[in-house]
């Protein structure tokens, strides 16, 4: 590798709605990450301003939000996703296995904007985390800021994927 790649780490994700902040926990920790070329950002709902970050040059993106899935909550799942091109509408996105944003921003909607405006990073990642509670009208959920126990947990495990992610995406730690 020439040079430092380029990553984007974005949080999504709405906290005040329960687990919905998982995401933005998760870069609350990873903010003080201090490494060329990579940004550490908390959309938070903001998914028009995410399909507009990807469009920016990166390399490589890893999402962190609470997806619904179908699992034990807690649980982690890395989703890679394979490219998504304007040229082909639809066909090219992952079906991700049931995925789903908790509330909020839906990063299959974010990835699709950003192909239409002009393209996304070589590489997307898709961090998840299944809640247990993501806000009022959700079964289980709750309106408050706090994360449920087994979220909460999966935190510093997720923290320590996503720094895994960038050293793997980064290249050498001297790379200029």
């Amino acid at each position: 590798m020439e040079g430092a790649a380029r990553i984007l780490v974005a949080g999504v994700g709405d906290v005040f709605f329960g687990d919905d902040g998982f995401g933005a926990e998760v870069v609350r920790r990873l903010a003080g990450v201090r490494r060329a070329g990579v940004d550490v950002v908390d959309f938070g709902v903001r998914g028009g301003e995410l399909a507009g970050a990807l469009r920016r040059g990166y390399d490589l993106a890893v999402i962190v939000d609470a997806a619904v899935r179908g699992r034990v909550p807690g649980t982690i799942t890395v989703v890679e996703v394979d490219q998504p091109r304007a040229d082909l509408p639809g066909s090219d996105l992952p079906d991700w296995g049931g995925a789903g944003p908790a509330r909020g921003v839906d990063p299959v909607g974010v990835l699709r904007r950003a192909a239409e405006l002009g393209g996304v990073p070589d590489r997307v990642v898709v961090v998840c985390c299944e809640p247990a509670a993501v806000g009022a009208g959700v079964p289980g959920g709750s309106s408050g800021e706090e994360l449920s126990a087994p979220v909460r947990a999966a935190v510093g495990p997720a923290v320590r994927l996503v720094l895994g992610i960038i050293a793997e995406g980064a290249g050498p730690e001297g790379a200029a």
